[in-house]
């Protein structure tokens, strides 16, 4: 096969999973001008059209239907083929495309990555920051990153690569004015920060005296990233339940105080997320031991962090 051919394989397959030229051009790191020239190249030499096109629509033909399959499935073999005989070496080599919640991301992860890309030279890393669960499958990830207690998904497979314990949080500035916080149940009287898409809701969850129950709370401000919580804290507009690693920081500096820690939910899990789990290829291998490590070395390990 001519290296025009698997270029236009490439394109025409991203068009048809993103369902637009322009991502993806994103996606092959080119314009969308480009991949529009790459699929009409494709379609002339196979001498049938594959895409209808009109100023607003985009949808496969029924011969284009018939070879999605067939040309995802080529390319599917053909980087596997390639990846493997560059790991014979012994390195890790080719595309790595991660899924990572946004605020683990950048404030965990993002300052180790270099530290990666530097041990393995080989590795092209394509990260995806995003909070929502995405489907590993179709949207073609290696693997994904996920904080959280449980993986719904039973057709995938996690590996536990850490621990991060869970925070209820305040600023000096807010305690002062508020009610005083002796138990769960007194959470009624004060003003919550709520991260939307923690799956816990309105309804947090906490340990008293070896039982677990949740608390109904209240509050002004919902967010959908947990970063955004940060300044709303430190403005003393609230108080929040947090994966620690959102607020060490502003612990360690004082900025925010940490309450009822005797009453702290489980650790939420750091899981390493995979559509099988043997024979990982050596790149996601590489990654998932990477972070393993690291969150070993920054206390976030099975151990209690210091």
């Amino acid at each position: 096969m001519a290296l025009s051919s698997l270029q236009g394989l490439r394109a025409f397959r991203a068009v048809v999973e993103l369902k637009s030229f322009k991502r993806a051009g994103a996606r092959l790191g080119v314009g969308g001008s480009a991949v529009s020239k790459l699929v009409a190249g494709l379609e002339q030499e196979l001498g049938v059209l594959l895409l209808q096109r009109t100023t607003r629509t985009l949808a496969l033909t029924e011969a284009g239907e018939d070879f999605y399959e067939s040309a995802a499935r080529v390319l599917d073999e053909t980087e596997s083929a390639v990846e493997r005989l560059r790991e014979r070496g012994g390195r890790p080599a080719g595309l790595l495309r991660v899924s990572v919640p946004t605020s683990f991301a950048l404030r965990w992860l993002g300052p180790r990555l270099p530290d990666f890309l530097v041990r393995h030279p080989g590795l092209e890393l394509n990260l995806s920051l995003n909070d929502r669960f995405v489907d590993l499958v179709s949207e073609r990830f290696d693997c994904a990153l996920r904080v959280s207690t449980t993986l719904e998904d039973s057709s995938l497979h996690a590996r536990r690569l850490g621990r991060m314990p869970r925070v209820l949080v305040a600023s000096p500035r807010y305690l002062k004015s508020a009610s005083p916080l002796r138990t769960p149940a007194e959470l009624a009287a004060h003003q919550v920060l709520v991260y939307a898409t923690s799956g816990m809701g309105n309804r947090w969850p906490f340990t008293v005296r070896g039982r677990q129950l949740t608390v109904p709370v209240t509050g002004r401000l919902q967010v959908d990233n947990s970063l955004m919580l940060r300044e709303a804290l430190l403005a003393g507009l609230g108080l929040t339940l947090t994966p620690l690693f959102v607020v060490d920081d502003l612990l360690a500096s004082r900025k925010l105080v940490a309450l009822l820690p005797e009453c702290m939910p489980p650790a939420h899990g750091v899981l390493g997320v995979t559509t099988q789990r043997r024979h990982l290829p050596m790149k996601v291998q590489c990654f998932l031991d990477f972070v393993q490590a690291g969150l070993h070395a920054s206390g976030y390990g099975e151990a209690e962090p210091r």
